[in-house]
């Protein structure tokens, strides 16, 4: 589109619709804001606010708790990007959504819908919605974010601090970067200098041809004039996985592993700080059919070098069951190279990964168990056995508790359980919700070393 304009009595044409109005024009009508409602549960006694003494106060907040429960509406404001206009499918942060009792959606052209999970996975902080619309909605055109050059102008989009559909241009700083926040570390995100704010969350970050190679994210707090975001070409596995099983679904190739430290480093000839050494393989695993050995140094998996366990687990969590990995290895000092094809871990191997992990042995809480130990209670998964010693057993939980959580997963009955202890497998620690005797305690609880 040109301009003519008028100066001095001359007509000119102003050339004003550059690069970056293009690519927003043609990537608006695909961005969303999205309004999230969600209840926060606060205790009131009826001797609240009265200047008791605090202790005295939270014990009759804890005494007359939940009959005098109190709950507060909120609302969270995040934005979202149509990854598929036919299906009604639409991107964002889990973070964003995460404690939604409600979601509603509101595109560019001021229509709204209300909006359903379809999956969530916190560990990559990716979400995706579905709307419900009798016509087909404006979708974003997919890039690609492996080929990112340091430099490249980028725009991201979103609605932060409520102001919908705002524009932030910047250049890429890094495309590999790491960021810790709470427990949790993010790998391998794109860093820009483009301002991404609360409220910009689960917008896109776009290339110069607004084709969308990232996913906005504002989950690191401390930051002031840098952005992340997390590259499309990492997030289009984990999407699928959340479109068709609800959660991502990480693969098994049965190897523990240990870095290496100077002296073995030295001793192999191998460089500092390249490897892992394998410490233990599982019976009849992928990694055991290939021909993997305990006592093998792992130096790479498809060229990528590996330095420490997370870089090894953030390529695990790149990769699909079913797929061929290419892993180097080094076996009396001398390099090969193994195909191992990964799979999925076995869910009847699940319960006696909890009794190595945790310690314990549990059943379903079926008619028959219920009437067994006289047990009222539906949900859950009754404690049967605990190992003597373990960190379980030192924390107080004994056999006759039920589980009624792990972590973010509710358990309901023993496939709840096992699908639970197959996802959080390869994590230091979880936190249980256990019910004793009609009253819930949370334990947070450490996991022996495992493989993936």
């Amino acid at each position: 589109m040109l301009f003519i304009t008028w100066q001095n009595g001359y007509c000119g044409i102003d050339t004003r619709e550059n690069s970056v109005v293009k690519a927003v024009r043609k990537a608006s009508p695909a961005v969303v804001n999205i309004s999230s409602q969600y209840e926060i549960r606060k205790n009131s006694s009826p001797f609240s606010g009265y200047g008791m003494d605090p202790l005295l106060d939270k014990f009759f907040r804890d005494f007359f708790s939940p009959e005098l429960e109190r709950r507060e509406k909120r609302t969270s404001l995040g934005s979202g990007v149509i990854i598929d206009g036919a299906r009604g499918l639409v991107l964002t942060n889990t973070h964003v959504v995460e404690k939604a009792t409600t979601i509603s959606v509101a595109l560019n052209d001021q229509r709204e819908f209300d909006a359903t999970i379809i999956g969530m996975d916190p560990d990559s902080d990716l979400a995706v919605l579905k709307i419900q619309s009798e016509e087909e909605l404006p979708a974003i055109q997919m890039g690609h974010s492996d080929d990112l050059m340091i430099g490249e102008s980028v725009i991201a989009i979103g609605n932060p601090f409520g102001f919908s559909n705002t524009v932030t241009t910047g250049v890429i700083s890094s495309v590999d970067r790491s960021i810790k926040t709470g427990e949790r570390v993010f790998h391998k995100f794109i860093q820009t200098d483009a301002s991404i704010n609360p409220g910009n969350s689960g917008g896109p970050l776009l290339n110069i041809n607004g084709e969308l190679i990232g996913i906005n994210t504002a989950i690191y707090a401390q930051a002031q004039g840098i952005g992340f975001a997390i590259p499309i070409n990492r997030a289009k596995r984990i999407i699928s996985d959340l479109i068709s099983f609800g959660e991502v679904v990480h693969v098994w190739v049965g190897l523990t592993v240990q870095p290496l430290d100077y002296h073995l480093s030295t001793y192999l000839d191998i460089p500092s700080g390249v490897g892992l050494m394998i410490t233990a393989v599982e019976p009849e695993s992928p990694a055991a059919i290939a021909g993997i050995r305990e006592g093998d140094i792992i130096l790479s998996i498809d060229g990528v070098k590996l330095a420490d366990i997370p870089a090894y687990q953030a390529k695990l969590n790149d990769v699909s069951a079913g797929q061929t990995l290419s892993v180097e290895i080094s076996r009396k000092k001398k390099t090969s190279r193994i195909s191992i094809k990964t799979s999925t871990f076995p869910p009847d191997r699940a319960l006696e990964l909890a009794r190595q992990r945790l310690g314990l042995t549990v059943i379903d809480l079926d008619e028959q168990t219920r009437v067994t130990y006289g047990i009222k209670t539906k949900t859950g998964v009754l404690i049967v056995e605990m190992s003597r010693g373990s960190h379980l057993d030192q924390l107080g939980v004994r056999p006759g508790d039920i589980i009624r959580q792990i972590d973010e997963k509710r358990i309901e009955n023993l496939g709840d359980f096992k699908s639970a202890i197959i996802k959080y497998r390869n994590k230091p620690s979880v936190v249980l919700l256990v019910q004793r005797h009609g009253h819930l305690y949370y334990v947070n609880t450490t996991m022996k070393e495992s493989g993936s």
